[in-house]
C-alpha cells in the first residue's frame, strides 16, 4: 500500500461558522484522533486531499500527516469521510493515528468477477449478499479490494467468507460462515394456455354467495 504525504495545519477555530469559511477559502476541516492523544483540530488543502483520494480512494487510506512549519508527522488513516448529500462535496475528515508495526481492524470491499453458469445457463439470478469483509492486518498489508469468482456457481449454490482468496498476512474477522454471494432460482410462474382457460371457466360458473342471506329469505324468495 503507497504512502501519502499530506501537509497539515493546526485548525484554531472550530464550530459551524469557522468551518463554513474555512472551505470557502479553500481548506478543509478535519480532525487526529487516537494513538493515546488528545484529538487535535487540523485544516488541509482541499484540492490536495480531493487529489490524493481520487488517485487511491478514501476507503482505509493511509496518510503520513506533517504539520506546517515543523518536523513532526504522523501516520494515520481515514476513518471518516463527512459528504455534503446534495453538492457531494467533502465537508469534514476524520483521521485515526496509527502504529506502522501493530495491525488494525478495517472493512475491505468485495469484488465479484465472472459469469456464473447459474446465471448463464440455469436462469439463475446472481443475489450479491455481503459487499464488504473484516479483516485484520497491518497498515501496509491492507487490500483495496478482495475479488472473488463466481464462475463455477450453479443455481442454489452459493460462496461464504472462508471461500474467500484471502491475501498473505491478512487474518478474517467476520464469520466464516458469512454468505459472501448466491445464485438464487428464478421465481417467475406462468400458467399454460390450458390451465387459465380452466380457470376462467370455473369463475364464470361459480355460483356467487350472498352473504348474510338466512334460510327464511331462502323460503321466501321460492314463495315469490
Amino acid at each position: 500500500m503507497d504512502e501519502l504525504t499530506l501537509e497539515v495545519q493546526q485548525r484554531e477555530e472550530t464550530g459551524t461558522g469557522p468551518n463554513r469559511r474555512l472551505r470557502k477559502a479553500g481548506k478543509l476541516p478535519a480532525v487526529v484522533y487516537g494513538g493515546g492523544r488528545e484529538p487535535v483540530s487540523i485544516q488541509v488543502d482541499q484540492k490536495s486531499i480531493h487529489q490524493l483520494l481520487k488517485d487511491v480512494g478514501g476507503e482505509n487510506a493511509v496518510f503520513l500527516l506533517k504539520l506546517a512549519g515543523t518536523s513532526t508527522s504522523r501516520h494515520t488513516m481515514v476513518r471518516k469521510i463527512d459528504v455534503d448529500p446534495i453538492s457531494r462535496r467533502i465537508r469534514h475528515i476524520d483521521f485515526q493515528r496509527i502504529d506502522m508495526t501493530k495491525t488494525v481492524k478495517v472493512q475491505v470491499q468485495i469484488e465479484v468477477t465472472g459469469e456464473s453458469i447459474g446465471v448463464k445457463t440455469e436462469e439463475g439470478v446472481l443475489d450479491f449478499v455481503s459487499r464488504t469483509i473484516e479483516v485484520e492486518c497491518l497498515p501496509t498489508k491492507i487490500p483495496s479490494v478482495i475479488e472473488i469468482d463466481v464462475s463455477d456457481l450453479h443455481t442454489g449454490q452459493h460462496l461464504e467468507v472462508s471461500d474467500l482468496p484471502i491475501p498473505e498476512g491478512v487474518e478474517i474477522v467476520d464469520d466464516p460462515s458469512k454468505v459472501i454471494v448466491s445464485i438464487a432460482h428464478a421465481r417467475v410462474m406462468e400458467l399454460e394456455p390450458e390451465e387459465d382457460a380452466d380457470l376462467l371457466l370455473e369463475a364464470e360458473t361459480e355460483e356467487p354467495e350472498v352473504i348474510g342471506r338466512t334460510k327464511e329469505d331462502e323460503q321466501t324468495g321460492s314463495e315469490g
